[in-house]
């Protein structure tokens, strides 16, 4: 039949029959011959790898493949299978080499599964990686007793690994290799502890511990300057700095009287009092060659007058670790310039200087 158009209209192209795609007809299942039942019921074993009828026990398929994911987990704490994974741990940049090796773990295997596991332990393959996890479990133990957050742990691991492939600290103490490592870390991740504090926790010398920081200091500050010149790199017309390592400053007054306060349990009136007093002395030098212990103790015992929430010598000084007299003595130095310490701000907060004792 001729197809009528009108002016100026386009004519449609005719219409061909396309070949219909194939698609899988999803309504073809499996039905037992011999029950006939609608819908089957079917069971798989996996075991043996057959499909049986759970009806009859007729045996519909043998050793079919099992298409589902095959998990696994690798957490050790992992105990109700709720950490799947398909692959392995990835690799730690705290240990050497690729870490693909296999490990024969002793079971219930007989003798010669432990004469192979026996064996294994003996070789000298991960001889270096044995120290360091040795280590690394030795610098987490400590920063948890201290509870430090994990970065600590971390920046004191990876400081100990450059300290411990270079030959700077070859037959140093591995004791107070490490203690120097988490000093060390907690001033650079602003949660600085005192060399008492760490000698406490560590049973190392006061002195050992502030020579292996003084060499650490040293070995990162030359680390850094040799690759200063490798740290900038053109991309494209874009400079790229990558970090460098800055030498670690004393331990700031102000921060050990937050935490101070803290462990005396005093108000967030006082904390922020000893705090702004600690930077005023600072400022002004007032407690000039004082250590950081004592300038904060006597930070502390000056709040606590001036609020009222009296705090006394023998009490900051289990917390402070220094002695009373010493307290005593940068109070005094303290009071001498207590106009120019105590400002007009800390008087708003309810700074009261006529609460101040008088010192022997």
């Amino acid at each position: 039949m001729a197809q009528v158009l009108s002016p100026g209209a386009v004519p449609e192209e005719p219409q061909t029959m396309k070949d219909e795609e194939w698609r899988e007809n999803l309504n073809v299942r499996m039905i037992c011959k011999d029950c006939r039942e609608d819908p089957p019921d079917l069971y798989e074993d996996h075991a043996s790898g057959d499909l049986i009828c759970a009806s009859c026990g007729l045996v519909l398929q043998q050793r079919t493949i099992d298409q589902s994911s095959e998990w696994r987990t690798f957490s050790n704490d992992d105990q109700g299978n709720d950490d799947p994974s398909r692959v392995g741990d990835g690799p730690n940049s705290l240990l050497n080499g690729a870490q693909l090796g296999t490990g024969i773990a002793f079971g219930d295997g007989g003798q010669r599964s432990r004469e192979l596991s026996r064996a294994q332990n003996k070789s000298n393959l991960d001889k270096g990686n044995k120290v360091l996890l040795q280590a690394y479990k030795q610098i987490g133990a400590l920063c948890d007793g201290w509870q430090l957050p994990g970065a600590v742990s971390e920046t004191a691991k990876h400081i100990f690994k450059d300290a411990d492939e270079s030959k700077v600290f070859k037959g140093k103490s591995q004791e107070a290799l490490i203690a120097g490592c988490v000093f060390l870390a907690c001033r650079r991740n602003n949660v600085p502890r005192s060399f008492r504090e760490v000698m406490e926790l560590t049973k190392v010398s006061k002195k050992e511990i502030g020579r292996t920081f003084k060499l650490l200091e040293n070995f990162l500050m030359k680390k850094e300057k040799s690759r200063e010149g490798q740290s900038h790199m053109m991309a494209g017309g874009v400079v790229v700095t990558g970090d460098t390592y800055q030498g670690s400053h004393t331990a700031n007054p102000a921060e050990l009287c937050r935490r101070y306060c803290s462990m005396l349990e005093m108000s967030q009136k006082a904390t922020n009092l000893s705090e702004a007093l600690a930077t005023k002395t600072t400022n002004t030098g007032a407690l000039a060659g004082r250590s950081p212990l004592s300038a904060a103790a006597a930070c502390i015992y000056m709040a606590g007058h001036l609020l009222g929430e009296v705090k006394s010598a023998k009490e900051i000084q289990a917390v402070a670790g220094v002695s009373d007299s010493t307290i005593r003595h940068a109070y005094k130095l303290m009071y001498v310039d207590k106009d120019k310490i105590i400002d007009d701000e800390m008087k708003t907060r309810g700074a009261d200087t006529s609460r101040l004792p008088v010192p022997a």
